[in-house]
């Protein structure tokens, strides 16, 4: 997926307010505090914390 990196720096965690980046693998954005992880479907990013899940800050 291809985010428009203005779009990208403005767009923070709802849950804690932090910024997020794009996943590696383009399926999500994860938050750099908190660790959840906004799915995006059909380009768009599903900001809403109950549809987020956890992920551990290193991914092996």
């Amino acid at each position: 997926m291809n985010m428009n990196p203005d779009f990208l720096e403005i767009l923070r965690c709802p849950f804690c307010k932090a910024k997020v980046e794009l996943k590696a693998d383009g399926s999500g954005l994860k938050c750099e505090t908190c660790f959840r992880v906004y799915p995006i479907r059909d380009d768009i990013p599903i900001m809403i914390v109950e549809e987020a899940i956890i992920e551990k800050e290193v991914e092996a």
